[in-house]
């Protein structure tokens, strides 16, 4: 199963680190919040993925066409350009990096990736939010339901749309605002979608929580997998300092993988 990541966004409230460089490679503990996402769904067996690029792609690119040399020790001939990797670190991953367009929004991105997801259910999630939530439980869940769309709830005070869910939590009625403190769930991002999905978005300019989401709703074909557990968004200076703290620790709640 593939894993779309939405990673080509401005950033402007994170503008201390966009301006020169992506949002999802923003560091956390010398290494891209990407690259933590990414880390993540691997744990859990899901290693192939699709980067949903736009602003600044030129450097998710070079780090990952850099990625191995930069871990590994190798002898190279100069000559042929034969590469003997002597000692390789690099993870068994593939990566998929698409220019999705410097404008579109989160829908557009998308869209222009239909003809690398729409084979069979495919992993979407947002290129700046960690959690500690169980993909493969998540993914199971997805599979018991008759919808195009699980979306994960989470628990995050403040400055967020709030969920409207029925059915035990299980299904979304709609969005409304949410006001701090008040203990509502909001979208946390680590979706598992169906090829289905692509025909509600219109064009570049469709925002994937919009008008996607509503016609969702409106079909009774989006779910909620509730998640209780950690789960961090880096919108923010602030939000990044809390991350790196969290890092420090060596204990950091969205770290499921071993070393």
């Amino acid at each position: 199963m593939k894993v779309a990541i939405l990673a080509g966004g401005f950033g402007t409230r994170l503008s201390e680190e966009t301006m020169i460089r992506p949002k999802p490679m923003a560091e956390i503990g010398g290494r891209p919040i990407l690259w933590h996402i990414m880390k993540i769904y691997a744990h859990y067996g899901f290693s192939d993925f699709v980067v949903l690029g736009g602003y600044r792609v030129d450097f998710i690119r070079d780090y990952f066409m850099r990625y191995r040399a930069s871990l590994s020790d190798f002898t190279i001939d100069l000559g042929t350009g034969e590469v003997d990797w002597l000692q390789a670190q690099a993870e068994n991953w593939r990566i998929t990096v698409l220019d999705t367009g410097k404008e579109s929004l989160t829908g557009g991105r998308i869209r222009r990736a239909r003809r690398y997801l729409e084979g069979g259910t495919f992993c979407l999630t947002y290129g700046d939010g960690v959690s500690d939530v169980n993909i493969s439980d998540l993914v199971a869940f997805h599979k018991s339901r008759d919808t195009w769309c699980t979306l994960t709830a989470v628990v995050q005070p403040g400055r967020y749309g709030a969920l409207n869910l029925s059915d035990n939590g299980a299904a979304v009625r709609g969005f409304g605002e949410k006001r701090a403190g008040d203990g509502g769930l909001i979208n946390g991002g680590f979706f598992v979608c169906e090829p289905e999905i692509f025909d509600l978005i219109d064009d570049d300019l469709t925002t994937w929580e919009a008008e996607p989401m509503d016609r969702l709703i409106a079909r009774d074909k989006l779910s909620s997998f509730v998640h209780n557990g950690y789960w961090q968004s880096m919108d923010t200076l602030r939000d990044k300092q809390v991350l790196e703290a969290a890092w420090a620790t060596k204990a950091a709640p969205w770290k499921v993988w071993s070393d």
